[in-house]
């Protein structure tokens, strides 16, 4: 397998925002602005995966539940502060570098009864939108691929913060989730209980700890 290392960013002109004040019409929707402290922050990023999980979560036989994460992955990231909306992502994982702790199940999970990863070494997503909700919450839309069918899937993004480093560099962290219906990508698995249950929920969660280092230090 071909280890991934970082991705080239997108190479994007800053777009310019200027805010529209309310009207202050009664019943008039209010604009929400974006935070200026943001625009700072405007540029191209990556995925620093060494203090970042791309992971997912599962029922198994409907009383535990099974985590797992990615080690193999390349991002490009473009935040944009001043627009949020004008934002970009894509992530695109190596599906033979699924971890759940368990060799035997990892194994599984490769095989043609999951990710068949021999034939569709990687799964994507890439953002179609961004949408600030207010509160350092945004939703993010996007396209999700997983074994050559790709559908349209909505993340719930949290921003926590971000800092410059000891090395100059700018950190920004968000978390992201979204729960999908693994069998409308392909991963029809259904080994069944005698009670009637799945043996591997079809229902996932999967997970984003993002921590993005900004491509070039600071100054």
């Amino acid at each position: 397998m071909n280890l991934f290392s970082r991705g080239t960013p997108f190479r994007r002109t800053e777009p310019t925002f200027t805010p529209t004040p309310p009207t202050g019409r009664p019943g008039a929707p209010t604009t929400l602005l974006p935070d200026p402290t943001l625009a700072a922050l405007t540029g191209e990023w990556v995925i620093d995966p060494a203090h970042s999980r791309i992971g997912f979560s599962v029922r198994h036989a409907m009383v535990t539940t099974v985590r797992g994460a990615f080690a193999e992955y390349q991002s490009r990231l473009y935040f944009d502060g001043r627009d949020p909306s004008r934002s970009q992502a894509e992530i695109t994982v190596s599906t033979a570098s699924v971890d759940t702790g368990v060799e035997q199940r990892d194994a599984h999970l490769v095989g043609r009864d999951f990710f068949d990863s021999a034939n569709h070494p990687r799964m994507r997503f890439t953002s179609t939108g961004v949408e600030p909700l207010g509160n350092d919450v945004y939703r993010m839309t996007g396209d999700l691929t997983i074994k050559a069918t790709t559908r349209p899937v909505v993340l719930e993004l949290t921003y926590i913060g971000h800092v410059t480093d000891p090395f100059g560099y700018q950190r920004a962290g968000f978390d992201g989730t979204t729960t999908i219906d693994r069998t409308e990508w392909g991963l029809n698995y259904s080994s069944r209980l005698a009670e009637g249950g799945a043996m591997v929920s079809e229902k996932v969660r999967l997970q984003f700890d993002i921590a993005a280092i900004r491509t070039a230090p600071v100054g």
